[in-house]
């Protein structure tokens, strides 16, 4: 039989150690990350975290993600009031994505007024649209629709 593995030995083949966050030198600085319900479940959205944004959102227990499109910060529920207030933070086995727990206020995750950004199922007749919107996006973000 062979010597045990010594803790560090482990953890540097097992990937980044428990006390590590996410590793943003990865990806150009940005990282994905999934909103899920904590209570359910189910995936709310994929969004991206620069270091920025999860420094903040660690600091004010609210969802703040970097905007790819419009290259600053995007504060979940700013505009809308859908807020997703972080339960739980996980972090993938090489630190490169990152999972929020969250509580999902407002109860649309989507700009779309859709609960879930995941809304289309694919079929063999093509997307079939599942559920309703929450709420009318013209009436939230005005003509630009979020």
């Amino acid at each position: 039989m062979s010597e045990p593995t010594s803790p560090s030995t482990a953890s540097e083949k097992a990937g980044p150690s428990a006390g590590e966050g996410p590793d943003f030198n990865k990806g150009g600085g940005i990282l994905p990350a999934v909103a899920q319900d904590a209570q359910t479940g189910e995936v709310l959205m994929l969004a991206y975290m620069n270091a920025e944004s999860y420094a903040e959102t660690l600091a004010t227990g609210r969802a703040v993600y970097f905007s790819r499109s419009r290259k600053r910060l995007w504060r979940k529920g700013e505009e809308s009031g859908n807020v997703q207030l972080v339960r739980e933070i996980r972090i993938d086995c090489d630190g490169d994505a990152i999972l929020l727990k969250v509580e999902q206020v407002g109860g649309a995750a989507c700009h779309t007024g859709h609960r879930s950004c995941f809304y289309r199922r694919v079929t063999e007749r093509g997307l079939e649209v599942m559920g309703t919107p929450v709420f009318d996006p013209s009436q939230v973000y005005g003509k630009k629709g979020g």
